[in-house]
């Protein structure tokens, strides 16, 4: 079995940065491989899925203890999502191995890349609003004598049915591509259950996300191209790498660490679809410039509704 040096530095680097930031391991790991060091896609996915099987229970465990995990909404997600995780790769493989199922399997990848990319984005702006509706509720709370000084948080409400839906796109998305168990499915939990807690989120996204990554990596070693030699250099590189990350987590500035998350997400995205380099170059520059005026622009609403809101 050869082993691939390069590739377990390489697999180090990503998993910091998943270690930073609780996501970005398919999202980043498989077009790696693909890009950098001429992986087939299926291959790449096969072996990044099997790897991360074997990290995914780390940091979901760690939420379990602290209570941070909804474990009715990680059923009701799992009764999708694992067995259309392991349908997923039968699709992939139902296609055959040939040189059009592999462009297909870099198109899905790319268009899984847009969406996690997206839901990125649109996490960070759901963070930066929350925290400025924070604010001012709290002042207005101590502007008002008399007021409690919290409400309780109401009991989270399943929805069976949306819920089992979205673990089953998950899981196909998840099975032919290996992006998603993180990033596509908390954005689809944000748009369900606004009203959960940031931890509370993050905590139920990993923990479903175990069995879901076990089906695809099941899957993809009976029917995928599993390789051992690529799955290990990928564990070798990233156990200690996701171990760095998380333990200098507390002291890197999040928001920014997501934000070159975001950036990295989109070229790998248009890299899977050819986009020449000059191009992405132009292209990453532009969405730049627009995510900073927007930001901009959601900072002065936000400070304009301080300042209404302490005049009143």
């Amino acid at each position: 079995m050869h082993f691939d040096v390069a590739m377990a530095i390489g697999s180090f680097l990503v998993a910091i940065v998943v270690g930073l930031t609780g996501m970005g391991g398919g999202a980043l790991m498989t077009p790696m491989l693909v890009t950098f060091f001429g992986v087939p896609p299926l291959t790449a996915v096969s072996s990044d899925l099997v790897a991360s099987a074997v990290m995914k229970p780390v940091g979901s465990f760690v939420h379990l203890r602290r209570g941070t995990v909804n474990l009715k909404l990680v059923a009701w997600l799992c009764a999708g999502s694992v067995p259309a995780a392991f349908c997923g790769v039968l699709i992939a493989r139902a296609m055959g191995d040939g040189e059009a199922t592999q462009n297909f399997i870099e198109k899905a990848m790319g268009v899984a890349l847009l969406i996690a990319a997206t839901g990125l984005i649109v996490r960070m702006w759901q963070a930066i609003r929350d925290k400025a509706e924070q604010r001012v509720e709290a002042e207005r709370i101590t502007a008002e004598p008399g007021s409690p000084a919290s409400e309780p948080t109401p009991e989270l409400r399943i929805r069976p049915l949306p819920t089992i839906l979205t673990g089953v796109v998950g899981g196909v998305v998840v099975g032919i591509t290996s992006v998603g168990s993180g990033s596509l499915i908390i954005v689809a939990l944000l748009a369900l259950y606004p009203m959960l807690k940031a931890n509370q989120l993050v905590g139920t996204d990993l923990l479903q996300a175990v069995p879901l990554v076990a089906s695809a990596a099941l899957g993809h070693i009976f029917f995928g191209d599993f390789q051992l030699s690529v799955t290990a250099a990928l564990l070798v590189g990233s156990i200690p790498g996701v171990y760095l990350g998380a333990r200098i987590s507390s002291r890197a500035p999040g928001q920014l660490i997501r934000r070159a998350l975001a950036v990295v997400l989109l070229a790998s995205a248009l890299k899977m679809f050819g986009v020449p380099t000059a191009v992405l170059a132009w292209s990453l520059l532009a969405l730049i410039i627009v995510a900073v005026l927007s930001w901009v622009l959601l900072r002065n609403r936000t400070k304009d509704a301080e300042t209404v809101d302490t005049d009143v």
